[in-house]
Parts: structure tokens; C-alpha cells; sequence
């Protein structure tokens, strides 16, 4: 791979412009865009990106156990609307996660039967 390959990868799996990626990898637009009709360049920005994405989502996972214990402690709050509001948003989180929980399982069930009938 081409020094500065890497360089597209990332700013293109950031959602970069090609022209952008291409400034940020030191080459032209042109390359950069001849390089995005290559399978193997576009395989390697979206592997790039589903890694950035996986990041994020466990700092998410990793806050979102803060943000449940702030929610909990505003449920203790002198101010009623406080608490209201943290009630309505620890229902509203739980039966969220609770329906994607079922369509979870659910889905699982159809893939476990899907792959038992072939």
C-alpha cells in the first residue's frame, strides 16, 4: 500500500471529502478517486470505519453507566420536576432497550431456525 493510502483511508472512513482526503494524504483528488474505484481501497475505508464505529460505541457503552447513575441520583433531587424528568427518561431508556432486547432474541430464534432448516 502506498504511503499516504493510509492517510485517505482515514479521513475518507471519517466521512471526508475526496478532495479533503486527498489534502490530508499529501496527493491529488484524481488519486484519491482512482484510488476509491479500487475494491480493495474501499473494503479497507469501510473496515476502517466499522472499527472507528465499534470505538464509539463502547465510549458510549462505557458512559452511558455515568449517565444512569446521574439519572438515578436526579431521582433523589429536592426539585419535583427534576425527578419527574429523570423518571420519564430512566422509563423511556429501559423500554427502549427492552423492545430491542425482544427484536434481539427474536431474531436470533429465526436465525437459529434458518440455519437448522438448510
Amino acid at each position: 500500500m502506498a504511503q499516504n493510502k493510509p492517510a485517505a483511508i482515514l479521513a475518507l472512513a471519517r466521512g471526508a471529502t475526496s478532495e479533503d482526503a486527498a489534502q490530508e494524504a499529501g496527493v491529488s483528488g484524481r488519486t484519491v478517486r482512482r484510488w476509491m474505484e479500487d475494491e480493495d481501497f474501499q473494503a479497507d475505508v469501510r473496515d476502517t470505519r466499522t472499527e472507528m464505529l465499534q470505538h464509539a460505541v463502547g465510549q458510549l457503552a462505557a458512559g452511558a453507566v455515568e449517565a444512569v447513575t446521574a439519572l438515578r441520583e436526579a431521582l433523589k433531587d429536592t426539585d419535583g420536576r427534576n425527578r419527574v424528568q429523570a423518571a420519564r427518561t430512566l422509563l423511556d431508556a429501559t423500554l427502549t432497550l427492552r423492545e430491542t432486547l425482544q427484536i434481539e432474541e427474536r431474531l436470533r430464534v429465526v436465525e437459529a431456525r434458518q440455519r437448522n432448516s438448510l
